[in-house]
Parts: C-alpha cells; sequence; structure tokens
C-alpha cells in the first residue's frame, strides 16, 4: 500500500480536497490530535487504488477552519465530531449541530469529552457502572439442568451418574 502526506494551509484546504475528488480518491476519514494547548493537526485521508493520501492541516483551536463537507457531504459527521470531542471549529459546515451532534442536553459540553452531567444545579462526575455480582439470575439459570441441556453439556446428574 502506498501512502503521501501533504501539509496543507487553511487557504487552500477546500481547493486541494476538490482537486482529489475530481481525480477520483474517495474520503476514508479525518482524524485529529491536539499538538499542544492552542494548536491542533487535523488529518484528512483519502484512497484510490488502494493508494492512501493524506492531507495534514495544522491549525490553531481559535480558529475556524474551512469545512470539506461542500465537497464531500459525508465529511459534516466527522467534521461536527471533531467540533465535539476537541472544539474545533469548522466553517461552512453544510449542517452544523453546534457541538451537539453526540452530547446530550444534560453534559455541559467541553472538548476531548471531558464532561459532566448537571444535575440540580449542581456539576457531578459521570457514574461508574458497577460489577455485576457473581450469582445473577443468569448464572443461577446456566447450572440448572435445562441450561446444561441446551448448551450441549451433560446435566451435572447426568455426569456425576
Amino acid at each position: 500500500m502506498r501512502e503521501d502526506i501533504a501539509p496543507v494551509s487553511p487557504a487552500n484546504l477546500v481547493g486541494e480536497v476538490a482537486k482529489l475528488k475530481i481525480q477520483g480518491y474517495r474520503l476514508v476519514t479525518l482524524s485529529c490530535t491536539e499538538i499542544d494547548a492552542n494548536c491542533i493537526d487535523v488529518l484528512y485521508h483519502f484512497d484510490k487504488d488502494l493508494g492512501l493520501k493524506h492531507l495534514r492541516l495544522t491549525a490553531m483551536k481559535t480558529e475556524p477552519v474551512p469545512s470539506i463537507s461542500p465537497v464531500y457531504f459525508a465529511a459534516l459527521l466527522i467534521e461536527n465530531e471533531i467540533q465535539d470531542f476537541f472544539g474545533l471549529k469548522f466553517q461552512g459546515l453544510v449542517v452544523d449541530f453546534q457541538g451537539m451532534l453526540y452530547l446530550e442536553e444534560e453534559a455541559l459540553k467541553t472538548p476531548f469529552c471531558k464532561f459532566s452531567f448537571q444535575t440540580a444545579g449542581k456539576t457531578a462526575a459521570p457514574p461508574v457502572a458497577q460489577a455485576e455480582p457473581a450469582e445473577t439470575p443468569a448464572a443461577q439459570a446456566a447450572e440448572t439442568p435445562a441450561a446444561a441441556a441446551m448448551s450441549g453439556e451433560p446435566a451435572q446428574d447426568e455426569a456425576n451418574s
């Protein structure tokens, strides 16, 4: 598999993406990573005939970057997801969920999914799932002869005789 990574500026991002579409590339996905407290990298991944091409956009978190959703409509979901998770804004999104693609109204909006739930005017950490006790009704049912017969294993009474 071949790979090609090219740096791109916000000013020429949409033009470069449009060229790739005309050349027959399909949008695979976008990935995003935080470089430091102020800077972020967005990688645009494209494929054509098993050859990968990537565009790397390095941007300031405080500056919106152009959306490629007018060129590749499906990018709107990934760009909205990046807005939710990283706080980076995309300018010109075909459909902008305003940071609410995944988050419920009860969740405080902050990047990186570092959110907490708001309850009765108080902020609380998300609930932690409790481990199930070993003796659940499902576990008890699995010990019955009928359950053993359904699983194809001999029942305890048959195994002991």
